[in-house]
């Protein structure tokens, strides 16, 4: 059962997506990420299925069992009240119908759009595009079926796994992403993809909204800042799990400074203003906005 509060936050997600301004989305993988994020603001919370998995201890890629992402997934959705969507990896599934009873208790937990990708553990074959875009068929079917729209972002992994020329990888990706959305889905994700005359392309060739990964420190450079992807016509912005990496990283800096050298500077600078650090840790717990 959808109730009224699901369908309405599905609604004005879907609305983001079609706004001038762009939809940034600050990947959380927590409860106290994610009220810490709606706190500074965001319209949304979008989860990064690699944090999720690394904050339980396992490796990404649907290692993780499906009861322990959905309990991860509910206590996102009940500890805020802006629209969840989540990353759903490859849909936790071997076929149709168990992919299908999958998003079915994924849906159930109040979430109002997924992301399903068309690679399995970012194998260099993609999944068979007729058999994707039954995938998402199906899911759309389901949706309509609760009564409501789930917002499908489907990413197509062209980029990512392809060993062929970048226009090669342009050319597969325009493709996908248009039968793709033919298919069911609100919104194509290709990753990843910087380059501005490349991300003009995909902007221009698919019939729908775009949404482009930014996560810094992975290729060549920083990726366009949000205002040159709203000026090229990018809908939707992800940070994906680099937000998660970054804490990580922060947490071993501090342990191989205080392990090598006895000092806590990486931690200090941190910490520094405190206040602010404190606030921050408000904010998680939902004390201070």
């Amino acid at each position: 059962m959808v109730s009224s509060i699901q369908k309405e936050k599905a609604e004005l997600f879907l609305k983001f997506h079609q706004d001038k301004e762009i939809l940034v989305l600050l990947n959380s993988w927590d409860p106290g990420s994610s009220k810490l994020i709606e706190a500074c603001g965001y319209k949304a919370i979008a989860t990064t299925s690699m944090g999720i998995a690394a904050s339980l201890g396992y490796p990404d890629c649907q290692v993780i069992q499906l009861p322990e992402m959905i309990e991860a997934i509910t206590g996102i959705v009940n500890a805020v009240q802006v629209p969840v969507t989540v990353d759903i990896e490859a849909g936790y599934g071997n076929n149709l119908n168990e992919i299908i009873d999958s998003a079915k208790k994924i849906i159930a937990t109040g979430i109002v759009g997924i992301n399903i990708e068309d690679s399995i553990d970012l194998n260099p074959v993609l999944i068979d595009e007729m058999e994707f875009c039954e995938r998402i068929s199906a899911i759309r079917a389901l949706s309509d079926s609760l009564g409501f729209h789930l917002v499908i972002n489907a990413r197509t992994d062209s980029f990512y796994t392809s060993s062929g020329s970048v226009r090669e990888k342009l050319s597969e990706s325009i493709k996908r992403g248009n039968k793709y959305r033919e298919a069911g889905a609100d919104c194509i994700f290709i990753q990843p993809v910087w380059e501005k005359e490349t991300i003009s392309t995909l902007v221009k060739e698919i019939n729908g909204p775009i949404n482009i990964l930014s996560n810094p420190g992975i290729g060549a450079g920083l990726p366009p800042s949000v205002r040159e992807l709203q000026d090229l016509g990018v809908a939707r912005l992800s940070m994906g799990s680099s937000l998660m990496k970054a804490t990580l990283a922060l947490i071993k800096k501090v342990a191989d400074e205080l392990s090598e050298k006895g000092t806590y500077n990486i931690l200090f600078d941190s910490l520094t203003p405190l206040p602010e650090a404190a606030l921050a840790y408000k904010m998680a717990i939902g004390l201070s906005k």
